[in-house]
């Protein structure tokens, strides 16, 4: 992850830090599993901090929110809609035109490589629709 000039993911980053200690139960642990594997998949990936509170992860564009409820983690992609997802991992928001999102529940787990794969599939994604913007 690297600083962008004004400092602004590194403060998004302590938010996310401040965010999983609040919580202190379950769903801080499946967020920061999920911070996790989302840095290995996209080592440079740029944390923001938005809309009043949700931990953000984006490259060329957003990859996805990390928000979380009472009963569930809640993992929603951009694009999402427009990824392959052989494993099914999405489990929300399907009925969309554009988002999809994994609800994660306290005690369950979740296919990491899997999970990984849709990460640097959604980073990917991101690559190709900048590049086709630059171009016109």
């Amino acid at each position: 992850m690297t600083d962008d000039a004004d400092g602004k993911t590194a403060e998004a980053a302590a938010l996310i830090d401040q965010r999983i200690a609040e919580l202190g139960d379950w769903r801080g642990k499946m967020l920061a599993h999920v911070r996790s594997l989302i840095h290995k998949a996209i080592p440079d990936v740029v944390e923001t901090w938005k809309w009043r509170g949700v931990p953000v992860w984006e490259n060329q564009g957003i990859i996805c929110t990390g928000e979380t409820y009472k009963a569930v983690v809640k993992l929603t992609f951009a694009k999402g809609a427009s990824l392959e997802d052989p494993t099914r991992l999405f489990s929300a928001s399907l009925e969309g035109n554009a988002r999809r999102a994994i609800d994660l529940h306290e005690g369950e787990g979740m296919d990491e490589e899997a999970f990984i794969a849709l990460i640097r599939a959604a980073a990917a994604l991101n690559a190709s629709k900048a590049k086709a913007k630059s171009r016109s």
